[in-house]
């Protein structure tokens, strides 16, 4: 298992590639800052906007996959507490206010944010990059230890450990071979090295980390590693031989 599986890809990068899908709860006079602010930001996607807690209730019970709620606090047909406490799953939830009377309660529910209005954009987006720390926290503390959370366009992709046949140096970036897919991550090679299961992975060669398990054939100064029906032949390095040789006996007895 890796010793800090987070540290793979670090939080910091993967708050970046983050799209949270979202709703919004308001009055009708209030709906539009946070329309207009929502579309603006790259980490948001808008499910839909709601002036009535019926619409919302039913978008919610279709669709479980709303990861954030902007709720108006004084938006009419809710009592905002008991809603939180009704919904079966927990989204993050981001209350609008205009005061404070309710900040302490409200964080008593684990909401995300409590903003006063007038709301201006620098405030919402720090609100919003509080969510996605708390989004991108929870999916990871979720995952199996056995697996890592890898970014692929602008999603995160869960990807298990022993599916890894290979690794390959590219200058400052490293790539994650498995059976069908590639995975390019800002990371060095040591760094990489020193968290990968050393029972499962070896590094054969400055450029190269293979999965044990998917060795075939040791040569001179190669490997031939089984990739479904194929065969990739992968560099021995002079230094990397003796390690690897003796890994192998150690497997062997």
């Amino acid at each position: 298992m890796f010793k800090n599986a987070v540290t793979i890809i670090d939080l910091i990068i993967l708050t970046k590639f983050v799209i949270m899908n979202c709703i919004i709860y308001a009055s009708k006079s209030n709906c539009s800052i946070l329309e207009e602010f929502v579309r603006k930001s790259s980490s948001l996607s808008l499910v839909g906007t709601f002036c009535d807690s019926v619409s919302m209730m039913a978008q919610l019970s279709k669709k479980q996959d709303i990861d954030l709620i902007f709720i108006d606090i004084e938006a009419p047909e809710i009592d905002v507490f008991s809603f939180i406490n009704s919904i079966s799953y927990k989204p993050n939830i981001i209350i609008v206010s205009s005061d404070d009377k309710d900040a302490l309660k409200a964080f008593e529910f684990n909401i995300v944010d409590y903003l006063l209005k007038p709301v201006t954009y620098s405030r919402f987006c720090r609100a919003v990059d509080k969510a996605i720390r708390y989004y991108v926290n929870k999916e990871v503390s979720n995952s199996d230890t056995n697996e890592i959370f890898i970014k692929k366009g602008a999603s995160l992709v869960k990807l298990k450990i022993k599916e890894i046949i290979y690794i390959e140096a590219l200058e400052n970036y490293v790539t994650l071979n498995t059976k069908s897919e590639k995975f390019t991550i800002h990371f060095t090679m040591k760094a990489l090295e020193s968290q990968l299961p050393s029972e499962i992975f070896i590094r054969v060669h400055r450029s190269f980390i293979v999965n044990i398990t998917s060795i075939k054939n040791i040569k001179d100064n190669s490997v031939d590693l089984v990739i479904g029906k194929d065969l990739l032949n992968i560099p021995i390095g002079n230094s990397f031989r003796d390690p690897l040789l003796n890994r192998i006996k150690i497997m062997a007895r």
